[in-house]
């Protein structure tokens, strides 16, 4: 696809201010798991998420949302990325501020654009498939009043995701009303939910008319976004980081699921297959990794592996590792830290780099 034929009106936020814990030791606070290789592809996170944006959406209408901190890191891992592109949240607050900073602003720029806004660290394995669904998102809200987001065709009975149920009836081609958003359900729970037929894995992926949006956060978040229209003028001038360091100690801690989809009556899904997975843990990408003979997905040039099964081994390519005897482990090796942990214990390394922080200090965490 040619810049030429791009839509101008079309733009992308990409959220990537979170300190993805569950892959310590790899993922530390200061380089957390976006700006890293945890695929073993030669491409970071953030960097596979905008290759894939940027076949269909002008380069100058990227944007990358992330903490200040790493605001460096996002520099460096995509020097084609215009600077003023790049805009840097002074604190966590969820998804619900970062999106009404980077509408806003957009906003001011286009008063026609259409927006996705979607994380930096999912993995997309069909690029073209997903190219589709997005233009086609783009299609239904530029000219109806819609919060469109991507839901996933679910594959198998996962608890690690939040679902999204729709009506049965579609109201345009592959777009149906959503009924209702749900939290991670338990595993008798989403059993019932792939039988239904009619729940979805939630993406976190959301498409919608940035005049739409706002809207909504007129309607649902008031006091939020009244602290970003105070501070309008700043926008786009050299005062703008001022600005957000005064905004942003105002803002609630909520999640856009939670402050406006679940409480607007205007949403709707498109139910979508592209190969996703939310990278959450370890375990994910061992799914996601190649894997030898016996099972074991390695990333590292000097890993030798005997007598092993079914690990998820990563080593610098500097380091000879030799694992004998462990089957179904995540190993991990780090300059200053070694991770060996049973991967159906992986939901509580969280609990883990906790419990190193109470014992050693913020230093390996």
């Amino acid at each position: 696809m040619k810049t030429g034929h791009m839509n101008k009106n079309h733009y992308v936020a990409i959220m990537a201010g979170g300190i993805g814990s569950r892959f310590w030791p790899m993922s530390r606070t200061g380089f957390p798991k976006q700006f890293l290789d945890i695929l073993h592809t030669g491409r970071t996170l953030i960097q596979s998420t905008y290759d894939r944006y940027k076949e269909f959406i002008p380069a100058e209408n990227i944007f990358v949302v992330t903490s200040k901190e790493y605001s460096e890191i996002v520099k460096k891992q995509l020097p084609q990325l215009p600077e003023s592109n790049i805009l840097s949240e002074p604190s966590r607050k969820n998804t619900a501020p970062c999106i009404a900073y980077v509408s806003h602003k957009i906003q001011q720029l286009n008063k026609e654009a259409l927006l996705i806004c979607a994380p930096a660290d999912h993995l997309i394995l069909d690029a073209p498939a997903f190219s589709k669904v997005c233009l086609d998102a783009f299609g239904f809200v530029k000219s109806i009043n819609a919060l469109a987001t991507l839901g996933i065709k679910p594959t198998y009975a996962n608890t690690g995701y939040g679902y999204i149920q729709h009506e049965a009836m579609p109201v345009a081609d592959n777009i149906y009303k959503v009924k209702t958003f749900t939290e991670k359900p338990n595993a008798e729970l989403a059993k019932t939910f792939l039988a239904s037929g009619d729940f979805l894995w939630n993406a976190g992926i959301f498409v919608w008319k940035v005049k739409n949006i706002l809207k909504a956060f007129e309607k649902f978040l008031p006091e939020m976004n009244e602290v970003f229209v105070a501070e309008l003028e700043n926008f786009n001038t050299g005062n703008e980081q001022d600005a957000v360091e005064r905004i942003y100690p105002q803002c609630t801690n909520i999640s856009i699921d939670y402050g406006i989809m679940e409480k607007a009556d205007n949403v709707y899904v498109i139910p979508s297959s592209f190969g996703w997975s939310d990278l959450g843990t370890w375990n994910s990408a061992y799914e996601n990794m190649e894997k030898d003979y016996f099972g074991n997905a390695v990333a590292g040039k000097n890993v030798m592996v005997i007598d092993a099964t079914k690990n998820v081994v990563h080593a610098d390519d500097k380091k000879l590792v030799l694992l004998q005897g462990l089957d179904d482990f995540i190993i991990v090796d780090t300059k200053d830290v070694l991770l060996i942990c049973k991967k159906e214990k992986e939901q509580e390394i969280k609990e883990y780099v906790a419990e190193v922080k109470r014992n050693k200090g913020d230093k390996f965490s």
